[in-house]
């Protein structure tokens, strides 16, 4: 039976832990250690070390302290001198408690992260890089050579009443300051998930790298009301002035922690679910409601009487369900019912054939032709199925979709998912409609004269998305959206292309001297579904030559409809080219 040192300065986690710890079957005896500074002439005077020694401790685990001001970043420091003293005194077993800022946060996450995605380097993000450097000092002194079974424990944020961590106090205040434009989704775990984490690992871990994250996430908006903490919206560059002039003071905190709300940086249990049986009892807006809570308590004790909004059971607490990639279908009906609806009934006339090929239920792989250079075609094809069937798309969105403020909220919240096999496979495996533009950003950027001619499908991932996962392919071409922004010049500008992630800078005959998109008219056509499921196994995904084939099939239906449609076209801004068709 273990014996277990628990080293963490958050007095309620590492209390929940020893407590759950104490409750194992597979635990003899569980003791928090005590704070660095209880230990001047008494039982730290010397470190952890003969600690350890006297109370024949098998088992550390360990949370790094924070350094001061930084909030999210580990003391490297303390943290190498504990591996170190644990390494003297012969300890089997080490529960490091890392965390999931160790994958940074950026427009390129895919979300739901796995423990396969690499940490990020220092040059690339200064507070991910200090995590990972946290747990290749930890390998040093505690890896596979030295025998002792290192288990690291990549947490999400677990904000606790008495935290000094950068989320503990931004949801713990009365009021957060937060970034415009930006509403990403977080994974928040409660103190009682991480302790029973931890006990898992103790009991059934023999060593690995494991995400702890909760099932689901909350908004930062949503959890920042649930926590009942004002929102105040400051753009980065002011922020960083003002922690410019701060940081002769010492009181200015990183910009990188910026980043943490900018972004999505979530992260997938999958394995510590399958191999340390770890199931999560509460949601992300649980750990923020029990936050609250919690503070109320403390003010029950200090004053005598609840906050009238404590008042009832916990239950009372508004607890939705989110998206995990934070598609919100309020934001979808309330565009829909006005922009949307006014563009294309009104500003592009759209006019629409073959919607019944796209089905009612079950997945399926839409397939499109993206032009205009901005994404309204999407926009729109999000709009015009959702009318037709009742369903929302998930388009695959380039990572530049989402890097700047209110792009980042319009493009997730109406569905957008990085683009990525793990995120395609996502939405497939629950039955979900895929929407993905072989063509790539590139093809948003053709010039004009090129604007009806497909281009190149890249490496023909939609096939093999759509082959794993025995769905059907269901091309469609649209033909008047690139006329919104005809692209007559690109520019290769090496800055612009640095900041955005576009690969030209296009020039137009609006923009960039007045960006609003020209009345064009449009026509989208639905083909008729390519069922693979019906002609091919898992396993051909894998068959270059199957891939390539079904490729060139797909091309050759979405070529010859977008040039059976754009010669049948009389006019740029009105006409029908489907009326006698359809007749």
């Amino acid at each position: 039976m273990a014996r277990v040192l628990v080293i963490n300065e958050c007095d309620s986690i590492a209390e929940a832990m020893a407590r759950r710890l104490r409750e194992s079957l597979a635990v003899e005896w569980s003791w928090r250690a005590p704070q660095r500074e209880d230990g001047f002439g008494g039982e730290l005077s010397n470190g952890y070390e003969s600690l350890l020694a006297e109370q024949a401790v098998d088992t550390v685990v360990y949370a790094p302290p924070l350094i001061a001001g930084g909030n999210l970043t580990p003391d490297l420091s303390d943290a190498e001198t504990v591996f170190r003293q644990c390494a003297r005194s012969g300890v089997g077993r080490v529960i490091l408690l890392s965390s999931a800022a160790v994958y940074g946060s950026s427009p390129h996450n895919t979300g739901l992260m796995a423990e396969s995605r690499a940490p990020l380097r220092n040059g690339q993000n200064p507070i991910g890089g200090q995590w990972a450097e946290l747990e290749a000092l930890a390998v040093i002194y505690l890896g596979e050579e030295t025998g002792t079974r290192l288990t690291i424990l990549r947490c999400a944020p677990a904000p606790a009443r008495d935290g000094v961590d950068y989320f503990s106090r931004l949801f713990g205040s009365g009021v957060a300051v937060a970034l415009p434009g930006h509403d990403p989704s977080l994974q928040l775990l409660s103190g009682d998930d991480l302790a029973r984490a931890v006990v898992c690992a103790v009991e059934r871990s023999e060593g690995g790298i494991y995400n702890v994250a909760p099932d689901g996430v909350v908004p930062l908006r949503a959890a920042l009301r649930l926590a009942r903490a004002r929102r105040l919206p400051i753009p980065r560059t002011l922020q960083r002035m003002a922690r410019a002039g701060l940081s002769g003071l010492g009181l200015a905190r990183p910009i990188e922690q910026l980043d943490f709300i900018r972004y999505s940086w979530t992260v997938s249990n999958r394995k510590i679910k399958a191999e340390l049986g770890f199931t999560p009892k509460h949601s992300s807006a649980d750990a923020v409601s029990q936050l609250r809570i919690a503070d109320c308590g403390l003010r029950i004790e200090e004053k005598g009487s609840p906050p009238k909004e404590f008042a009832g059971p916990q239950s009372a607490i508004r607890n939705p369900q989110f998206d995990d990639f934070g598609m919100d279908e309020g934001y979808i009906a309330a565009f829909g019912r006005r922009l949307f609806d006014f563009l294309s009934r009104r500003y592009w006339r759209i006019e629409v054939d073959g919607m019944g090929h796209v089905p009612r239920e079950g997945r399926a792989v839409l397939v499109g032709t993206h032009r205009g250079f901005m994404p309204w075609d999407a926009v729109m094809a999000l709009h015009l199925i959702k009318q037709g069937t009742g369903r929302i798309p998930r388009f695959l969105i380039h990572p530049g979709l989402i890097k700047f403020p209110f792009l980042f909220n319009f493009h997730t919240k109406l569905g957008g998912i990085v683009a990525c096999q793990e995120n395609a496979d996502y939405v497939l495996e629950r039955d979900g409609l895929l929407a993905i533009y072989p063509e790539g950003i590139n093809g948003a950027f053709r010039l004009y004269r090129e604007a009806y001619q497909l281009g190149k499908f890249g490496r023909d991932e939609y096939v093999k998305m759509a082959l794993r996962n025995r769905a059907p392919i269901i091309p469609f071409v649209n033909v008047g959206s690139a006329e919104i922004f005809p692209i007559l010049k690109r520019l290769d500008w090496r800055w612009w292309k640095r900041w955005t992630e576009w690969p030209f800078f296009p020039i137009t005959p609006t923009w960039p001297i007045a960006p609003l998109p020209l009345p064009s008219k449009w026509h989208v056509q639905f083909l008729p579904p390519i069922h693979l499921e019906h002609r091919y196994g898992p396993e051909a995904a894998d068959d270059p030559a199957t891939v390539r084939a079904i490729s060139r099939e797909v091309r050759s239906a979405m070529a010859g409809a977008m040039k059976w449609m754009a010669q049948r076209r009389k006019s740029i801004f009105y006409g029908s080219v489907f009326e006698s068709e359809l007749r």
